[in-house]
């Protein structure tokens, strides 16, 4: 948990021009795992065992160690080896729709819990007069899939068209 909250911060760095990524990107992806990995696996443990779970921790640890492997080559040597580059913009052509399919398949699962249990959801009356549930804020998670996936496979497409291109030059 602590690892997927500390990506908030890339959020920031991208904010803030610290890195080239851009908003658009950062914040549909760090959003989504940070609602799975709260939101979702750590509200109900019931569904930690499901299968999805290992999809999406073998489809975010594999990205991540590529990740961060080319990003270390880069900042300790001042490039990446070939092979490596490779990795890093292309894994996700099979990785990102694990990675989805996982994260919405936990949410789907985790449906039952939200609307049994009632976590997180308000009911009327109450001293604000407000009335929020959690079970349909689930659902507005999945529509923000829905437009949000298409940009970001289709951003990384564009990453990789450029990052592979620009290697082929060099």
């Amino acid at each position: 948990h602590l690892a997927q909250s500390a990506a908030f911060l890339e959020i920031l760095h991208s904010l803030f021009g610290l890195v080239r990524s851009p908003v658009t990107a950062t914040l549909p992806q760090v959003s989504s795992r940070l609602y799975v990995t709260w939101g979702v696996l750590y509200s109900f443990p019931e569904i930690r065992t499901h299968f999805f779970v290992v999809s999406l921790v073998i489809g975010w640890s594999v990205t991540e160690i590529i990740r961060y492997a080319f990003f270390g080559f880069k900042e300790a040597l001042g490039f990446a080896p070939a092979w490596l580059l490779w990795l890093r913009y292309s894994t996700f052509l099979i990785l990102y729709p694990v990675g989805i399919t996982s994260e919405l398949g936990l949410i789907y699962y985790a449906l039952p819990y939200m609307k049994e249990t009632e976590k997180y959801s308000f009911r009327m009356p109450n001293k604000l007069n407000f009335s929020f549930d959690y079970y349909y804020l689930a659902f507005l998670a999945v529509g923000i899939y829905v437009p949000c996936s298409p940009h970001l496979y289709g951003y990384m497409l564009g990453q990789r068209k450029k990052a592979l291109s620009k290697a082929k030059t060099q």
